[in-house]
């Protein structure tokens, strides 16, 4: 079972970039400094990909040979891993704005307060520097965005190519097992290059003024990237030299499917590529026979309904897990490496748990078509219940003179730049526009040292002390001893206190709301006529993607950007990355999103029953019509079909985005 090997290779391949590419999203913003908005887009741009040629690959796919069609794919989305990684070589060192020295004998050794017309020039800020025209030309995220649309046309002939062949060979459990691993590994790579510097080789590592924790700090994005394109490169070796079609073991699905169920699984989607080497049948015969079962599918009010619900919850989830490692770095001051850490070993493996349990329940209790339902909703409508407890564990804004506080200490949040001027630091030509925080000995953070009115610095690097800081005085009483260190203060006591149980309602919640992804889908292959399946999961596949794949990065990082309180510039003047946020202006939009997409999707939930009741009422009447073997044929087959559906099931859920929740 060469081949099996070789596939579940590439599935873990798969997951591995694609959660990658999930954990870098605030360091590339960093990066690139652009807003989060913009981050969505590059995120979508996956799907995009995907959509431009899935359905090539699907009609053609059947014709060529299998295997190379694979290998082609592997190619393109190692190409498209290595083109992501491409602009660090070409954008030049990292730069931060900051007044602190390199090391002890660099030249610039201007107070940071100093009020006199030689400042001008020696503020990075205030004049453009040269290194400006070749920035701009082209944005270097362009690159990035290019990239992950190569990975998503790669992509598109490993699933439906790939699992005609895997369902054949391999038990579900192994598959699963991939599907679920891959993710973890990549946010574990995550979390490894987050801790090390940006530019390491090209700089001395002395000479970096700040910490992982700093607003302004960007890991080695590049460097998982390369990785993760080279295992990608690997994976497609062995699709060359497969044979292009493999014997049918077709006893193998007599065991544990009926045929019915056997037909399905080659007929479905993503699996329509049969074995047999003839033409595809006509296409104007295709046509004809495909406005009709169009209609039949839409005319069906319980398919209907289920698409809309699975849309509106996929947004919500996709939306919450993009920026889930942002909330966790925002909210709760961990660095990118530990958010990565925790959603690779915490989050991913309870999704993993709660959806093969949802498929164990399923099994045991011998749920029929209502019970699916009433399971999946139950499941959802807890671990809802359960998130509103998230908008509860929060952390107030850290104390930042003339944004979240006033330059006395008094609580204030303010939105303009001119609120960070005071009487205290007038004399000192700051910019407005730097964000170099300093940690005054009061508690407070002010955000440059010239900005906190400080007339000395000794020191370099990170041990640099910042003396006689006037600005210092006002907030706090005791007038004699006024230094401030570099970086932002740290988060108080209370917010570390709440981090564990958030951790752990985290893991609670996401177990529970996987619990129903099984008994969900099951719920859809089973309201279908069978000659509808393959066109059904089809539509469902192609309406998530578009629908919740693609707007719901962009409209959730918009919104996270309005809760900005001090934007970044680029060396140029443009504005950049967002450098500090109101933290619970940003919870309220972040969580209200999530959890209100969510009532929505309940209230039609429960439209939903009603009609999926008349459905079952009318199935019933019909088979009484037709005696009553074929109810009984009909309840054997449903207790046979759990474990060939819940298989379908781990591999339609596309992996690079449902095990994360």
């Amino acid at each position: 079972s060469m081949f099996l090997a070789a596939l579940s290779f590439v599935y873990f391949a798969k997951a591995l970039s694609g959660s990658y590419m999930k954990s870098t999203i605030t360091q590339l913003e960093r990066r690139f400094d652009i807003p989060s908005y913009l981050i969505g887009i590059i995120d979508g741009s996956f799907e995009i990909g995907n959509l431009l040629v899935i359905a090539f690959v699907s009609y053609f796919g059947a014709k060529l040979h299998r295997p190379k069609i694979i290998a082609v794919g592997c190619l393109l989305m190692s190409f498209g891993t290595f083109l992501i990684a491409m602009p660090h070589f070409l954008i030049g060192s990292y730069k931060i704005e900051t007044s602190v020295r390199p090391s002890v004998n660099s030249s610039n050794t201007l107070p940071p307060c100093s009020s006199g017309s030689t400042v001008a020039g020696d503020r990075p800020t205030i004049l453009p520097s040269k290194s400006c025209e070749r920035d701009s030309s082209v944005s270097m995220w362009i690159y990035v965005f290019l990239g992950n649309v190569l990975r998503g046309i790669g992509e598109t002939p490993v699933q439906p190519l790939g699992i005609s062949y895997i369902d054949d060979y391999a038990q579900s459990e192994n598959a699963a097992l991939y599907i679920v691993i891959g993710p973890v590994f990549g946010y574990l790579l995550g979390s490894l290059c987050a801790k090390i510097y940006v530019d390491i080789g090209q700089v001395d590592m002395e000479t970096v003024t700040i910490t992982p924790g700093d607003a302004r700090w960007v890991g080695a994005w590049w460097l998982g990237y390369i990785i993760a394109g080279a295992i990608t490169l690997m994976s497609a070796i062995p699709f060359w030299f497969l044979p292009k079609s493999l014997p049918m073991p077709l006893d193998k699905h007599d065991t544990s499917c009926t045929p019915e169920q056997a037909r399905f699984i080659k007929d479905s989607p993503k699996m329509e590529h049969k074995f047999r080497q003839e033409e595809p049948a006509n296409l104007h015969q295709m046509a004809k026979d495909f406005v009709p079962a169009l209609k039949s599918l839409l005319g069906n009010p319980v398919y209907i309904l289920y698409l809309c619900v699975t849309i509106i919850q996929f947004n919500s989830l996709i939306g919450m897990v993009t920026y889930k490692p942002k909330y966790i770095e925002q909210h709760y001051g961990q660095s990118a490496s530990k958010a990565n850490f925790l959603m690779g070993m915490i989050n991913i493996p309870a999704v993993a748990l709660g959806m093969f349990t949802g498929g164990v329940a399923m099994k045991k209790y011998k749920l029929g078509i209502m019970g699916a339902a009433k399971f999946a909703f139950g499941t959802s409508l807890l671990g809802y219940f359960l998130s509103l407890f998230f908008l509860a564990m929060g952390c107030e804004n850290s104390k930042v003179a003339g944004i979240t506080v006033s330059y006395t200490g008094v609580e204030s949040l303010s939105y303009q730049e001119r609120s960070l001027f005071s009487d205290c630091n007038l004399g000192c030509l700051c910019s407005r526009r730097e964000w170099d925080p300093v940690c005054g000995e009061n508690g407070i953070s002010y955000v440059s040292p010239c900005l906190a009115g400080c007339t000395s610095s000794t020191g370099s690097a990170r041990n640099t002390v910042f003396g006689n800081c006037r600005c210092l005085a006002l907030a706090d009483a005791q007038p004699g001893n006024l230094t401030a260190t570099p970086g932002q203060c740290p988060r108080r006591d209370s917010c570390d206190k709440i981090f564990p149980y958030f951790l752990a309602l985290s893991v609670l919640s996401s177990f529970i709301i996987s619990l129903g992804g099984t008994p969900g889908f099951v719920l859809l292959v089973r309201c279908i006529k069978p000659e509808l399946k393959s066109l059904a999961l089809g539509i469902h596949t192609l309406a998530t993607r578009t629908l919740a794949g693609i707007p719901a990065p962009i409209y959730f990082g918009a919104i996270i950007d309005s809760t900005c309180l001090k934007w970044g510039y680029k060396t140029c003047g443009g504005r950049g990355a967002c450098r500090i946020y109101n933290t619970s202006a940003y919870r309220i939009v972040y969580l209200g999103l999530t959890l209100g997409l969510r009532t929505v999707s309940f209230f039609l939930c429960i439209l939903g029953f009603a009609i999926l009741k008349r459905h079952i009422k009318q199935e019933e009447k019909s088979a009484l019509t037709n005696g009553s073997a074929e109810l009984e044929a009909l309840k054997k087959e449903e207790s046979n079909s759990i474990h060939c559906e819940q298989f379908i099931l781990a591999l339609d859920r596309n992996p690079d985005r449902e095990t994360h929740l």
